[in-house]
């Protein structure tokens, strides 16, 4: 079948680095282990989808991976889950340190909605199971149409349709056919509080465990599907929506699910500086509308402090934030020489990855990360070394600078969120 949109957006956007030898694109690969020597990284051993096993050696590594798969292959120190109050002075951390409190993942699905037509899919295998699950701190079932306030603490009620707007199908609409001129469907993203995941956590696990918790993933998401198909109260009156429908064409998958599920929460490095609550949180900040800034800002964010229910129990957490800078010292590890994170993996804490998690944020890293690896390279330096220079610092300013990359919020109009 045709490829995706997004896979074909981001093959024309790489085509004139690999047709010009910069770049090669080598799809399938998973990192397996590596070799170290003394504080350097000298290799990363990847295992292709047929098992077959490729060495590459470079001067310099980039782990761009959703939940920092290179750092405990490579001996990175690294942090997982919550830190203790004690060691980040944070407002809302935990008292002790809770390596289990790792937010929950979602995977994903697109849905269109077809008035003509009846698109039940097979009643998935774990639907028992989660048609009568009942998360501790939840008010009722998790595949419902009732949910926490995630500032307030209340129940609300949040249905698929009506209710003056405030319904699932708008919350992730990515389709609105009536701003198209063919006969377009609507259709919505399946990520939602009924479909997070958070059973268990996928780091630093046996992939047995893993895999497992992926496909209960999916499960649920396929049963809160198949309740909205067949069970849930209608806006029009009766029950069940059968008009809803998978649209494997938009995800490029033949199930209509995604490639992979949404991770919230990455292994993350221990940084030659950490982004703590205090350095972003409205709260922390009184009377500003911008979060004090990092003289060696390598970039920019906005987003409020969101933290989704965790794998050992723990609730949600929304706070407000302020606009933030991305600050070069969180891309530096404490000891290792030619690797840097380039996602969610960069030293921020539990609660700071709820803002600094969301994908145009991750995307300025990567952009950092790459800025900051090539002016290792050119003056034969580690990280830290452009931490600790200025004038190297500013190196790596420029370079982004010159791509157009903010990393500074200047004149725009900013406020808290």
């Amino acid at each position: 079948h045709r490829p995706d949109i997004a896979h074909r957006v981001l093959c024309e956007m790489l085509q004139q680095y690999v047709d010009s030898g910069l770049l090669e694109v080598r799809l399938g690969w998973r990192p397996v282990s590596a070799k170290t020597k003394g504080d350097s990284v000298v290799s990363v051993e990847f295992r292709d989808d047929r098992k077959k096993k490729h060495s590459l050696s470079a001067r310099f590594f980039l782990d761009a991976t959703e939940t920092g798969d290179l750092l405990p292959l490579a001996g990175v120190e690294y942090v997982v889950g919550a830190e203790s109050r004690s060691d980040t002075g944070e407002p809302h951390a935990t008292e002790d340190a809770e390596p289990d409190n790792v937010q929950g993942l979602t995977w994903c699905a697109i849905v269109g909605y077809d008035p003509d037509g009846d698109h039940t899919i097979a009643k998935p295998e774990q639907y028992e199971f989660w048609r009568h699950y009942h998360p501790e701190g939840w008010p009722c079932e998790l595949i419902s149409y009732r949910m926490l306030h995630v500032q307030r603490g209340d129940v609300i009620d949040f249905p698929l349709f009506g209710n003056n707007g405030f319904n699932l199908f708008t919350y992730r609409q990515i389709v609105d056919g009536t701003k198209h001129t063919d006969d377009r469907e609507d259709a919505m993203v399946m990520n939602w509080p009924m479909n997070d995941y958070y059973v268990g956590s996928v780091l630093d696990v046996p992939d047995s465990v893993a895999s497992e918790h992926f496909e209960a993933a999916k499960q649920l998401t396929l049963s809160m599907l198949y309740w909205l198909q067949t069970e849930a109260p209608r806006h029009d009156e009766g029950v069940g929506y059968p008009e809803l429908r998978l649209r494997p064409d938009l995800t490029g998958t033949p199930d209509g699910l995604a490639k992979a599920p949404y991770i919230r929460e990455s292994r993350r490095i221990r940084a030659a500086f950490t982004v703590c609550e205090q350095h972003v949180s409205a709260d922390s900040n009184p009377g500003l509308t911008v979060a004090p800034g990092f003289v060696d800002s390598v970039g920019i964010g906005a987003y409020r402090i969101d933290l989704h229910p965790s794998t050992n129990g723990r609730g949600t957490i929304d706070l407000s934030s302020l606009p933030f800078q991305i600050p070069l010292g969180c891309l530096v590890p404490v000891r290792v020489q030619n690797l840097v994170p380039a996602c969610k993996n960069i030293g921020v804490t539990h609660i700071t990855n709820g803002c600094y998690r969301l994908h145009p944020v991750e995307w300025n890293i990567g952009e950092a990360a790459a800025a900051l690896a090539s002016v290792c390279l050119r003056n034969n330096v580690a990280p830290q070394a452009v931490y600790r220079e200025q004038s190297l610092t500013w190196d790596v300013q420029i370079a982004l600078s010159k791509l157009g990359v903010m990393i500074t919020w200047g004149d725009v109009e900013t406020r808290a969120l």
